[in-house]
């Protein structure tokens, strides 16, 4: 009986070591720091956070959304389930009293999110010229591919810091980048993105990373020092000393800016997905119809 004892709890650690391990550590640290902040509203009101029950986690959607985006609190409570299901604890995150809460809330702040602007072709351009102006040689053609790279990649932060020397493999065309892990592939399947040469030398992504590889004398381990919130800071000091407003611009940026300015060149959806990694069309769609917003527009024709 014992054996079999031990052998179970053997099994809750080995199932709750997998649990956790499904979830990229990013990812864990999100919903941690989400969980935290529900934690202190039960602390706060003498509420009960581990296991929580429906009517709390209701009066805490309705507490956030005195101050948060819908989005956020959609957020709030997909960590609150996660944490709970680590812990071995279940909540009901789809009960009425959660889902009709919602509901309401959505039609009061509405779920419409304003989103960073994506940097475009002609604002990459001045944001590489502000690059080109750093007196520091290696800051400059570190963050010039960097900023090149990510576009070119449609990459997103994480997966950008997260290239190793390994990764990357030059070839005549241009440079194969394999993608470990993102964020829609957390079982670590991997992707190869390819980056083909730019005519415009002084734009072009390969040769940028090929100058700061030589540059770094890097030969195994990360290509990028930074954190994936350091890219986000890189962003927005370049698109600053390039003229442009940073506070429209974030870590996102470069992402949305190679879909949509792919889209806006008449890339299929399927061609733009197979780079970004997206599983669904829902976003890069979003994409397509920003881009098309002029090309395609009913007032075209029109002429006074």
């Amino acid at each position: 009986m014992n054996e079999i004892v031990t052998d179970v709890k053997s099994l809750e650690l080995e199932t709750l070591q997998n649990l956790k391990s499904s979830k990229a550590l990013n990812t864990l640290r999100a919903y941690k720091a989400d969980y935290k902040d529900f934690a202190g509203f039960c602390i706060k009101n003498g509420f009960k956070p581990m296991p929580s029950e429906p009517k709390v986690i209701t009066l805490y959607l309705t507490h956030l959304s005195k101050s948060s985006k819908f989005s956020t609190l959609k957020r709030r409570l997909a960590s609150i389930s996660v944490i709970h299901k680590l812990s071995g604890h279940y909540i009901d995150i789809k009960h009425p009293m959660i889902t009709e809460n919602l509901m309401g809330i959505k039609r009061i702040l509405g779920s419409h999110q304003k989103a960073k602007k994506p940097i475009l072709i002609n604002e990459l351009k001045l944001i590489i010229n502000a690059i080109n102006k750093e007196k520091n040689e290696s800051s400059k053609i570190k963050n010039k591919a960097l900023i090149l790279l990510g576009f070119a990649g449609g990459f997103r932060r994480s997966e950008l810091v997260s290239i190793d020397y390994e990764d990357v493999e030059l070839v005549p065309e241009g440079v194969k980048i394999f993608v470990k892990r993102s964020k829609t592939d957390q079982s670590g399947e991997g992707m190869t993105k390819g980056i083909p040469y730019f005519p415009n030398t002084e734009y072009c992504p390969v040769l940028a990373l090929k100058e700061w590889l030589n540059k770094s004398k890097i030969n195994s381990g990360k290509i990028f020092d930074n954190s994936d919130k350091n890219v986000a800071l890189t962003i927005k000091k370049y698109t600053a000393l390039a003229g442009l407003d940073a506070k429209k611009y974030s870590g996102h940026s470069l992402r949305s800016g190679f879909a949509t300015t792919t889209a806006e060149q008449g890339a299929e959806e399927r061609s733009i997905m197979a780079m970004t990694g997206h599983k669904t069309t829902q976003m890069v769609r979003r994409y397509i119809q920003e881009a098309n917003l002029f090309k395609n527009n009913a007032l075209k024709n029109i002429k006074f």
